[in-house]
């Protein structure tokens, strides 16, 4: 990936471990580069400090493809990473020699993403896919090196790492991780721009002083899992300004956003990014309307797209249809361009009685509740309905009854949960999305 030419900032990246200039950080990463130069493939333990920072610029400057693997995986996801990935090289605070390797791949990045089957997959993203994806979010975002990025998100995912990290060393801006995405180090820390996920910002929406503490940015960025409408009311609130949505996936990199400049709309992520298209489809693959209300299976094409999946004997290219990649997500698109996610095609599109339900929008109706704090739904298989739709809860003290009877007051009668279970809490994962496959009624 080529690095836009910029001034030597004296803190150009700031983590808790310490801070380096620009010079000093391309200094340490050009000595990673000179000793792994000529592998084929290298790994580094992503956690949230300058050597993971220092060992992924340095494979952009050897133009060795990298994999970030998660400082909390266990040891069969640590084992599988690395074994399938075929790494020879371990980088981070020192440089070890781990396996023979594989053949040359000619990549930027391997991520590591999970299915709803089998073990993680990897998936093989080119320098040029990255450059052509920060390029269209400066663009989108009006990012430039005037800005400095704050944020605490994992190093190993598209956001933190691609957006959080590559972002700043494409566009020469001034980065600060803070470790952890807390409130309180997002308020502590003056800057023009934030990221987070949606969980990091309903933490600070419940935080009223650390939310104010951002009102002087100018962009407050929400992604990887839709942001609940309370909490976007919320930050508009409190900030002074609604968050900006963004829809994308490993796959593809980012595809989707409102503008810095234009209008944000809760519970949707904008429009197709500069030479991003979209369309909708149905299960045969027809192209359905962009009326704002139709349900279709969302795909996309564009420069950002993934060259393969990584295999034993090379890279799978993906399956493509003309060129349009099968996101797996259902959504609805405006007339307009306007993009609303409705979840995961596999468990959030709803079958019920003959029609189709988002799982989305009867989330979005059950968090309008006062005594609501979160909430997940899906379908559980009926043999009367096809599917029945169930509710997970997260809420003060509330009868099921009554969240029932309140989304039937705002939604057709038809989308109103069968079914609402209380529950302590919803399972995440670490990027705060809800992990649907393991809400059961046992």
């Amino acid at each position: 990936m080529r690095l836009i030419d910029s001034p030597d900032l004296p803190d150009a990246v700031v983590t808790p471990s310490g801070s380096l200039s620009r010079h000093q950080l391309l200094e340490q990463a050009s000595r990673v580069a000179g000793r792994i130069k000529g592998a084929p493939i290298v790994a580094v333990d992503a956690v949230p400090d300058l050597s993971t920072i220092v060992a992924v610029t340095g494979a952009l400057l050897a133009g060795v493809p990298i994999v970030p693997i998660p400082p909390d995986a266990g040891d069969l996801e640590r084992a599988h990473i690395l074994r399938d990935s075929g790494a020879a090289l371990l980088a981070g605070s020192d440089i070890s020699e781990i396996s023979p390797g594989r053949p040359r791949l000619d990549a930027a990045l391997v991520l590591y993403t999970s299915g709803t089957t089998g073990a993680p997959k990897g998936v093989v993203i080119s320098s040029e896919a990255v450059e052509a994806g920060l390029d269209a979010l400066a663009e989108a975002w009006q990012w430039t090196a005037e800005d400095t990025l704050v944020h605490g998100l994992p190093l190993y995912h598209v956001h933190g790492l691609v957006l959080g990290v590559l972002g700043p060393l494409r566009l020469g801006c001034r980065l600060i991780h803070t470790g952890r995405p807390t409130p309180q180090a997002y308020a502590a820390n003056p800057g023009t721009m934030y990221f987070g996920v949606p969980t990091v910002w309903s933490r600070i929406a419940a935080d009223p002083a650390a939310a104010r503490a951002l009102a002087p940015a100018r962009l407050l960025v929400s992604g990887s899992a839709p942001l609940p409408a309370p909490v976007f009311d919320d930050l508009a609130a409190l900030t002074g300004q609604a968050p900006v949505e963004r829809y994308g996936m490993t796959e593809t990199l980012i595809t989707v956003s409102a503008r810095a400049d234009g209008e944000r709309r809760a519970g949707q992520v904008g429009q197709p990014l500069p030479g991003i298209t979209t369309r909708l489809v149905d299960e045969s693959g027809a192209p359905l309307p962009s009326d704002g209300t139709t349900i279709g299976h969302l795909q996309v094409r564009g420069p950002t797209l993934l060259d393969g999946y990584l295999r034993p004997g090379g890279v799978r290219p993906p399956d493509l249809t003309d060129g349009w990649f099968p996101t797996g997500d259902v959504a609805t698109v405006g007339p307009d361009g306007w993009h609303r996610i409705v979840g995961r095609a596999s468990t959030d599109l709803i079958k019920t009685g003959g029609y189709r339900v988002g799982a989305g929008e009867v989330e979005d109706a059950l968090l309008l509740h006062p005594a609501v704090r979160e909430a997940a739904v899906i379908g559980v298989p009926h043999p009367d309905l096809g599917e029945r739709i169930t509710a997970f809860v997260v809420a003060g003290p509330v009868a099921p009854a009554e969240l029932i009877d309140f989304v039937a007051g705002r939604l057709a009668v038809h989308k109103r949960p069968r079914v609402v279970h209380l529950v302590d809490e919803l399972p995440r994962n670490a990027m705060g999305k809800v992990q649907k496959s393991f809400l059961t009624e046992d």
